[in-house]
């Protein structure tokens, strides 16, 4: 109960531990510890954090970075005294803060977090870690691998990990990437491999308990009513007394523990479509399980409803029956055949076992084969889906730079055919070609699922397989539930000396209506046509942002035929951008754009406006923004403003303007100190004149030539931050200069 100025003073004394402990003093006293956690992070962390401008909580900020660098070993506590306590444990004080989490290399940290003391530091990151990532991943052993399973186990299926992210995995352990991905998808075999320290995982355990009484209850339930209604069709032959006993018998009976609890039935509704929808199998019976005498009543099957945000009920398991930890992945080295007449091959494991070993070409394999996917033998290593259970799975997955082979495809295919608690998928340089087919197919069987989630989507790689506008008709056409599609590519595929023939289904087909809102294409250098363009602004009638990159116009008209078909077509359309388009030759279009009142945000990002342009179509520009109320945001990076059109452009907010333009992005145009500070001085000309009100609140000045008069720049940025918000970098002009003139 300090007064605020005295708690004001100490708080910079204390360590990490005591300031975790005043942070609510503080907050009633009225006192900010921001500036305390913020100098912290430049003493222990000696670096300027990225997007430090967006950073909220800086307390936040330190102690999610700072259990990072410990987990990893690469900072030393002992190296500040204020993180040197003897009451702190780094690892345990920290994880409540942690809402994001990188695993590296080897996997290190996945060894230390399931290491048996930091059994509290798991529990709390279950309860706080909502991404969670996979980087610069290494082949690793079974005993790395049986710790990442207990970490998936808990931070996925009994956790609150919402998104799952691999990047930079060169050359992936096929058998590790499809780990990680079915246990992301919320399958995994049943609980003999989830044991924990050699005992079963708790919270299963729990939640096996919890149904079984369920069961019992219902099983009770249903002997009560079958009794009641036997006994009304003996013409009431038996007293009330008498049934109440029969059931307090069922009861009895089940109360005792039996040897097996069955597994849950629970599966996902029947995909219909060519896609092999996956099942979670029931568990076999030992033979001293078929010998019990007291039978426990199964469930009826119900929808599998997997969400994220809740944990999943775990499938019931047999109690003391789990396996040796050393049979772990046994099960995922092994391969049988599946027959013609779909039985499948018992094998004989060393423990006597009988298990189901699937083909790779099996329907409940992760690499099951169907329409848009070539019928391969698949590696080893893979375990089946159909004996798998089913636990709570991640709504957003990405891989961004990793490798995936036809057979990754079908696995990943196979799990997102009924992966319906997802809503995001990020696939990044994946080398994907024809193979984006059989994604593809895997999602629409997903799309068909009653209880579908999925709306976003983002494909980028290197090279296009198809015409971009073909892809996007594909996407479209199988996914129509879609709100976003981001497609990208850098090149055209000019393997073989041609393009691979268009697919008929998808470029002649008419488009299904679609939920569609933000549409992003990124061209290959393709000519941009509006008629191939047409279909698919026809069919998104929702749509409210259209980003169109690198594309060429085939001819001088084709711009002008894009604005009539938008128009005409996207009634909600709010924000279009063009980035790296020559829109020199198009000043016409240009202005009709910035006219027109039913955009709100236009970017001409990189598309050389005034290459050509006379001094004129600066002020036609400045002139038609000053008449649009509607236009809320104008970004204009790399179009080479230069000091004299940036101090024209604060004409746009003088004293007879209407607009109500709040953004204004001029990064990458050249502009020095001087003419910043011209502007701003400008800028502060008309506030006076409007009375010190305008509308302008936010000026982005990234990668401009602001380090060559520091002086001058740093009172233009101070007199500007009292106008709008500002952001910049620290950008070196003169090495960017040498790096450009290197490459020339």
């Amino acid at each position: 109960a300090l007064p605020g100025h005295l708690l004001r003073g100490l708080l910079p004394l204390l360590t990490v531990f005591h300031l975790e402990r005043a942070e609510d003093a503080a907050r009633r006293a009225g006192v900010s510890t921001q500036p305390i956690w913020r100098k912290l992070w430049d003493d222990v962390m000696k670096t300027r954090p990225p997007n430090s401008e967006s950073i909220t909580c800086w307390r936040k900020k330190f102690l999610e970075t700072f259990f990072s660098n410990v987990l990893h070993g690469v900072l030393d506590v002992s190296s500040d005294w204020r993180l040197n306590d003897r009451h702190f444990s780094p690892l345990l004080h920290s994880s409540p803060h942690v809402s994001q989490l990188t695993l590296c290399n080897m996997l290190q940290g996945a060894v230390e977090l399931t290491a048996e003391h930091n059994h509290k530091v798991l529990e709390n990151l279950a309860g706080s870690l909502q991404i969670l990532k996979f980087q610069h991943l290494l082949s690793c052993d079974q005993s790395v691998r049986r710790s990442l399973v207990l970490l998936l186990h808990r931070l996925i299926h009994h956790g609150s990990v919402s998104q799952v992210s691999m990047c930079s995995w060169p050359v992936p352990d096929t058998v590790l990437l499809v780990l990680i991905l079915s246990m992301s998808a919320g399958f995994w075999r049943s609980g003999n491999a989830l044991a924990y320290h050699g005992s079963p995982c708790g919270l299963c355990r729990e939640e096996d308990k919890a149904q079984s009484q369920e069961s019992a209850q219902e099983g009770a339930e249903r002997g009560y009513t079958a009794e009641r209604e036997g006994s009304r069709g003996e013409n009431q032959k038996g007293s009330p007394e008498e049934a109440e006993a029969h059931m307090n018998s069922v009861l009895s009976g089940l109360r005792s523990p039996p040897l097996q609890n069955p597994a849950c039935e629970e599966t996902s509704s029947e995909v219909p479509c060519e896609h092999t929808s996956i099942q979670g199998g029931s568990s076999h019976r030992s033979s001293s399980e078929q010998l019990s005498c007291h039978p426990v009543p199964r469930k009826t099957r119900r929808r599998l409803k997997p969400a994220v945000g809740r944990k999943r009920r775990c499938l019931r398991r047999s109690r003391g029956h789990y396996a040796d930890p050393e049979d772990l992945y046994d099960f995922v080295f092994t391969v049988a055949r599946e027959d013609n007449s779909g039985l499948l091959d018992k094998t004989k494991t060393t423990e006597g076992e009988n298990t189901e070993n699937w083909t790779s070409s099996s329907p409940g394999s992760p690499y099951t084969g169907h329409a848009g996917c070539k019928k391969r033998g698949g590696p080893a290593g893979i375990f089946s889906l159909k004996a798998a259970h089913r636990f709570r799975s991640v709504s957003t997955l990405e891989l961004f730079s990793i490798p995936l082979t036809g057979e990754t495809c079908r696995a990943l295919s196979n799990l997102l055919s009924s992966w319906v608690s997802l809503e995001n998928l990020v696939l990044s340089y994946n080398g994907l070609h024809a193979n984006i087919s059989c994604i593809l197919s895997g999602l629409r069987a997903l799309s068909r699922h009653p209880e579908c989630r999925f709306r976003v989507l983002r494909v980028s790689d290197m090279f296009s397989h198809m015409p971009c506008m073909e892809l996007v008709r594909c996407v479209l056409s199988a996914l129509p539930q879609l709100h976003t599609l981001s497609v990208s590519f850098d090149l055209k595929n000019h393997l073989d000396g041609s393009r691979p023939e268009e697919n008929p289904g998808c470029s002649k087909a008419e488009i299904p209506e679609s939920c569609l809102e933000v549409l992003e294409i990124r061209f290959p250098r393709e000519p941009l046509h509006t008629a191939f363009l047409l279909p698919v602004l026809k069919a998104s009638k929702s749509l409210q942002q259209l980003s169109l990159d690198s594309a060429t116009l085939p001819c001088p008209q084709e711009l002008g035929l894009l604005l009539e078909v938008l128009k005409e077509c996207t009634p909600n359309l709010k924000k279009l951008s063009f980035h790296d388009v020559n829109l020199a030759e198009h000043q016409r279009e240009v202005l009709l754009l910035l006219q027109d009142p039913g955009l709100q945000e236009i970017t001409f990002s990189f598309c050389r406006l005034f290459e050509s342009s006379t001094a004129e179509f600066l002020s036609e520009i400045i002139n038609t923004v000053k008449r649009n109320p509607s236009l809320k945001s104008l970004k204009l990076p790399g179009n080479r403003l230069g000091n004299h059109r940036l101090v024209a452009l604060a004409d746009i907010f003088s004293e007879d303007s209407s607009s109500s333009l709040c953004q204004l992005d001029v990064s990458s145009n050249c502009i020095k100190p001087d003419g910043l500070l011209e502007f701003t001085k400008k800028l502060e000309g008309h506030i006076q004149q409007r009375g010190g009100q305008i509308p302008f609140t936010h000026l982005r000045l990234f990668q401009n030539w602001l380090d060559q008069d520091a002086e001058t720049a740093q009172e233009a940025l101070r007199r500007l931050k009292a106008v709008c918000s500002v952001v910049n970098d620290s950008w070196d002009s003169s090495q960017a200069f040498a790096d450009y003139i290197s490459v020339m």
